[in-house]
């Protein structure tokens, strides 16, 4: 998931997400650097739109907002239940980001 979180961020700053600039990352946060894994991230982000895949996922978890705040005056075991459930849906849309990238 490290690698994952190292394209955002270099994305996120503006980084060219290239192999040298991913193992720098990965090696300034103290993880054991795979290059083999770097490649596969690169491969994979190849035709990726990073901007359109983070919109998406958000789009998928806003809904989970408004359900959340309907439940607050029900019971406390409902209340459990619901927030179960919003914890599988952004584990569900996490996931799927992470397809994403390989």
């Amino acid at each position: 998931m490290e690698y994952v979180y190292t394209a955002m961020l270099l994305h996120t700053t503006g980084q060219e997400i290239d192999e040298g600039n991913v193992k720098k990352v990965l090696e300034a946060a103290g993880s054991e650097v795979d290059d083999a894994r770097i490649k596969a991230l690169i491969a994979a982000l190849e035709d990726v739109d990073i901007d359109e895949a983070i919109e998406k996922t958000a789009l998928t978890a806003a809904p989970a907002a408004p359900a959340a705040a309907a439940a607050a005056p029900e019971a406390p075991e409902e209340e459990e239940e619901e927030e179960e459930s919003e914890e599988e849906k952004e584990e569900e849309a996490a996931a799927g980001l992470g397809a994403l990238f390989g």
